[in-house]
């Protein structure tokens, strides 16, 4: 699979999200292709986890954003299936809570990065605040933000949030960011069979209903934030979400691809601890 047909270019120069198909399953021709694919990924992953963890110098971000009924939880689910627990943390924001608006809207997440080691997922992340917010500027009136901070807020914000993912991959802490893109078609029948499916019903609210009236400011928001937030350290996947199945693959071969690339190893013993151990080795069997 051709990865970089997924990325925003950095700056987002010549990026339409229009553009970008919400249905396409790239070459891979049926479900049960996409299964194997899968299935590979899952275990190529597990692999590079196991070195990740050992080697304990990269955290890994994992960021998905996506309006709703896109598959995040599933997506979640299936991808990370193969993962050690102990090594993974998954967090889900939904909206902040009084404590949080006393802070930075960065403070909530920021509490949440991954040590290294370790792979943290963010459902959701401290783009909602370019994204729902912008969506809703009216909910900026709960931030309590002095007037000055108002002005030229979207470009400011977007600016910081370059700024820190930049400082994250200088202390080794590395992004990947997916944008799930689900069609305004898609959305309706899921959101349907939420509300016909007994075992989806809980999944559904009618808020779900409200924002999907809103879909043309949401895909200007998710268009502008992709363009000004992929960046050459950070960049974004634009993921066609239409396919749960395809979903799931281009996300399991987009992480194997970036972990991949990074220096990875085992800890390499020093020559007085192959000594050592050697040693110990030799108690050991002595003992029995």
């Amino acid at each position: 699979m051709k990865i970089d047909r997924f990325k925003v270019p950095p700056g987002g120069k010549g990026f339409s999200l229009k553009a970008c198909s919400t249905s396409d399953s790239s070459g891979v021709r049926d479900k049960a292709e996409g299964a194997k694919l899968l299935e590979k990924s899952i275990r190529k992953l597990a692999e590079i986890q196991d070195v990740l963890y050992a080697h304990d110098r990269y955290g890994i971000l994992i960021i998905f954003q996506a309006m709703d009924a896109a598959g995040k939880d599933g997506t979640i689910k299936h991808v990370m299936s193969g993962i050690n627990p102990q090594g993974c943390q998954v967090f889900s924001f939904k909206s902040p809570s009084a404590e949080e608006l006393d802070h930075d809207y960065m403070w909530r997440t920021m509490r949440c990065l991954p040590e290294r080691g370790r792979i943290g997922i963010f459902n959701r992340s401290y783009y909602e605040e370019v994204l729902v917010v912008r969506v809703h500027p009216e909910w900026l009136d709960n931030a309590k933000l002095p007037p000055s901070c108002l002005k030229d807020i979207w470009k400011n914000r977007f600016e910081d949030i370059n700024n820190i993912e930049q400082y994250l991959v200088r202390n080794g802490i590395i992004p990947i960011k997916f944008f799930l893109h689900l069609s305004y078609e898609e959305q309706l029948k899921r959101f349907l069979k939420r509300c016909d499916d007994p075992t989806k019903n809980w999944k559904f609210s009618s808020a779900d209903a409200r924002e999907r009236k809103l879909w043309d400011k949401y895909m200007h928001a998710y268009e502008d934030m992709l363009r000004h937030t992929s960046t050459h350290a950070a960049p974004w996947y634009v993921v066609p979400a239409d396919k749960k199945w395809f979903t799931r693959v281009a996300v399991s071969e987009i992480i194997v691809d970036r972990l991949s690339k990074l220096d990875l190893h085992y800890p390499k013993l020093t020559d007085q601890q192959i000594e050592d151990l050697k040693l110990i080795r030799e108690q050991l069997l002595s003992n029995d």
